[in-house]
């Protein structure tokens, strides 16, 4: 057990965390790599694990745990293997009461830092010189594989085989169900490798420019180096802009009465077919769906975040308020020329402070930045929405096959089995179709799942704590500092911090102050329950929820760097916002007035009532 504890501080030993009453066993769930285990608990417990509530807010099913397996491979193939970033390898995660903490792996030998940085900056340059040809290059990638995915048949198991397997131009159904399995598996790990293709490097080329900034430029603030790449123009927002042009749209034409608080989308749809103005905006509709309503409701890594065409009533809640915002004359458009305007106004100061040789260098680094920059957040829209909700739905397919010959339940169980049981599972039942026998798993699998799906209700409510085991000495991942506000100040103020007390400290994510009542939102089923001008105060958000930006008049989360999709997304719609404050959620109640300084990292609690 390590003995020492680095003057930042440390936090309770993930060896120490008890089992909730009632959830004994739970750890059959998860792969035994994924676990705290004894054999390695010196070294673990000399680590900083932090819960990753940002990609994970809420407790893992067995099936999804390929959503951290894939995307943890691909970031450290590409992390460690491809472009040595110099100072840090990848991320090891960890599961507990299933919740999921991560913690990164540091380079801390000179020698080896300096040898990965002459392969980075050869590799790294090359994507930075050929950056236009090499996204285009990815995006047609992701297309294909996409057209693939919907393409995949999952065969079902017929009394008799067709002629065309005796013909030989059809493979047996047994071959085909096994085969469409491992094809729909690597087709997910594909798409992980092209997730983080260029991700990186959108993180680095920004890096560089914070480095240089801060070397030639001591006072400036994190916040002006985050605004000068701000006013970006990504299709992650082309969704939310749709719906507005719809919004617009249903007024011009008259129809927008059809659009009412508490209306269903069936009840809006089946009232607008009754007019010839409103079977016009339908069509218009209908272009709009592919593919902007591949949007997901949320983060894309659980089964059950889905898209906008599998849950409507998401985009069309959005549509009764913009609508309702543009009947009382107000504006739902982002504020991007004021957003530009303030970043060319802070650039070219910042650029008038420096000596001539080492403007040019500044102009080269921010350029490169605005360039790339965007990637970093549309490359969620191809893999993290339309992609990934395919994908589950695709998994889906199993769990009806399966569910059709008595393993489950109900085909959405599937997602409470490992990858590898679903492959157990689909190995017995194309075995005893195959033969005539009597299969087991029809009274094998059932009780698994219904007790997974009580020890998964109870993890809900739980309070993860945000980090367990011992506090860093130094912070070095650029990915952790900027994507989770990993910083050296955020592990202090979270070590230091104690329940009680009416402030939080976190990121200066977005600039501004305001005041305003607080909604807690804690899931993604949540985010109807926001009302107009509320305080957001989440474990994180992600660009699936623009439509509610609109909306609020700041963002607070629990963790999340400058960087982060929340802060991004927060200063493209000039809303003030504190990120990574570790405990916002547990602290505030929704219901209690807060003021959110979004320029210099605090939120205040102004009030102890809230409605809880």
């Amino acid at each position: 057990m390590a003995s020492t504890t680095p003057a930042t501080g440390s936090f309770p030993s993930p060896y120490e965390v008890e089992t909730l009453p009632g959830c004994e066993g739970w750890e059959e769930m998860y792969p035994y790599y994924g676990r705290f285990l004894e054999s390695r608990r010196e070294a673990d417990e000399g680590r900083f694990w932090f819960w990753n509530s940002m990609h994970f807010p809420e407790p893992m099913p067995a099936f999804d745990v390929v959503c951290i397996d894939s995307p943890y491979q691909g970031i450290g193939s590409w992390q460690n293997r491809v472009f040595a970033v110099p100072p840090a390898m990848g991320i090891d995660w960890r599961v507990v009461n299933g919740y999921i903490y991560i913690t990164g792996n540091p380079v801390l030998d000179p020698e080896k830092v300096a040898e990965r940085a002459e392969v980075f900056q050869k590799r790294a340059g090359y994507y930075y010189e050929n950056w236009d040809e090499l996204y285009a290059k990815w995006r047609s990638n992701m297309e294909q594989l996409i057209k693939e995915l919907s393409e995949l048949e999952v065969p079902d198991l017929p009394e008799y085989e067709p002629d065309a397997v005796v013909s030989g131009e059809q493979n047996t159904s047994f071959y085909r169900v096994q085969d469409a399995y491992s094809r729909t598996l690597r087709m997910g790990d594909l798409m992980w490798q092209h997730h983080f293709e260029l991700l990186l490097l959108g993180y680095g080329a920004y890096a560089t420019l914070a480095e240089f900034c801060k070397a030639n430029l001591p006072d400036i603030p994190d916040q002006h180096i985050a605004q000068m790449v701000a006013g970006i123009d990504v299709i992650l927002f082309r969704p939310d802009q749709e719906l507005r042009r719809l919004a617009r749209l249903a007024i011009e034409t008259g129809v927008d009465g059809a659009f009412r608080q508490g209306r269903t989308p069936e009840e809006i749809d089946a009232e607008l077919a009754t007019s010839e103005a409103g079977r016009a905006w339908l069509e218009e509709l209908e272009k709009v769906k592919e593919p902007w309503f591949h949007m997901a409701t949320g983060d894309g890594l659980y089964h059950f975040y889905r898209s906008w065409l599998d849950e409507p009533a998401i985009p069309y809640a959005s549509l009764i308020g913009h609508i309702a915002a543009l009947q009382a004359g107000q504006e739902i458009e982002r504020p991007t020329e004021q957003i530009r305007e303030e970043r060319d106004r802070l650039a070219n100061g910042y650029r008038d402070l420096l000596d001539e040789s080492a403007q040019s260098t500044f102009d080269d680094l921010l350029n490169l930045s605005r360039k790339v920059f965007p990637y970093v957040e549309e490359h969620k829209f191809f893999c993290d929405y339309w992609f990934l909700t395919s994908w589950w739905n695709k998994i889906r397919e199993f769990g009806a096959l399966l569910a059709r010959n008595g393993f489950l339940e109900d085909g959405e169980d599937v997602f409470h089995l490992a990858r590898h049981e679903v492959a157990s599972a689909l190995d017995e039942l194309t075995l005893t179709w195959a033969t005539g026998g009597k299969p087991a798993g029809p009274t094998h699998w059932p009780p698994i799942v219904a007790r997974r799906k009580e020890i998964l209700e109870r993890f809900k409510e739980w309070n993860p704590p945000p980090a367990l085991g011992t506090a860093p000495e130094k912070v070095m991942d650029p990915t952790l500092i900027m994507l989770w506000g990993i910083t050296d100040e955020r592990v202090r103020d979270w070590a230091s911090q104690v329940d009680g007390g009416s402030s939080l400290n976190g990121a200066a994510a977005s600039p501004g102050t305001i005041e305003g009542v607080a909604r807690v939102v804690r899931s993604v089923d949540q985010i109807g329950d926001v009302r107009e001008g509320e305080v957001l105060v989440c474990g994180s958000t992600s660009p699936a929820w623009a439509p509610i930006f609109s909306k609020i008049s700041a963002t607070v989360t629990d963790v999340g760097g400058v960087m982060s999709h929340a802060a991004i997304v927060c200063r493209e719609y000039g809303l003030p916002a504190v990120v990574g404050t570790g405990r916002a959620t547990s602290t505030i109640k929704t219901g209690q007035r807060v003021r959110v300084d979004g320029t210099n990292g605090v939120v205040t609690i102004l009030d102890e009532d809230g409605d809880g």
